[in-house]
């Protein structure tokens, strides 16, 4: 893989996704990668830009192809019986080119309570609506923040890994407001 692209916390939203998705498109990227809660906002959270699960559906499932996710705390059984890509797994494990990376939604796995990993490996979580990028003495911490509800006044944003170098973006336009790249410490 070449160019991965990462979000988390679309909640439902068919404005944020849709803003998403052309950022995926003007990206090129080879993959998406959801970080969980995909269609349903949660009790805790206010309802969402147009709040529309069956849109974010419709927007999502034609790129089933291009989709790797693991299951967030809003997610549910009954959201697999309509999306065409598998959200139920609680993570994931990546290589990209020599960096281990676990991906999960945060909820159970996060900086406080990390996996047990390799040490060097890095740590990919959303759950918490706050963009993260944090060195620990074993691995480094990052989250791309939320789609639709971003919270303590962050951006609206995702990030992507491309060539060594993770980026967060705004997803209003793209601009890339943090960067990390792999080996060089902190950012």
């Amino acid at each position: 893989m070449k160019k991965l692209m990462i979000a988390s916390d679309i909640h439902g939203s068919a404005r944020w996704c849709g803003a998403l998705l052309e950022r995926f498109e003007k990206e090129g990227a080879d993959a998406l990668l959801l970080l969980g809660d995909i269609l349903y906002h949660g009790p805790r959270n206010a309802l969402p830009d147009e709040y529309a699960p069956q849109k974010v559906m419709a927007m999502l499932n034609p790129l089933k192809e291009k989709l790797l996710c693991v299951r967030g705390n809003c997610d549910a059984e009954v959201d697999q019986m309509v999306l065409e890509f598998p959200i139920m797994a609680d993570y994931a494990l990546l290589l990209l080119d020599d960096l281990r990376v676990y991906a999960t939604h945060g909820h159970h796995c996060n900086e406080q309570t990390p996996p047990p990993f390799a040490r060097g490996s890095m740590l990919l979580y959303g759950h918490t609506h706050v963009p993260v990028c944090t060195q620990h003495e074993d691995f480094v911490a990052m989250n791309p923040g939320s789609v639709s509800l971003p919270k303590q006044g962050s951006e609206h944003s995702y990030m992507t890994w491309e060539a060594g170098v993770f980026q967060w973006k705004r997803v209003e336009d793209g601009a890339v407001y943090r960067e990390f790249a792999c080996g060089a410490g902190k950012d």
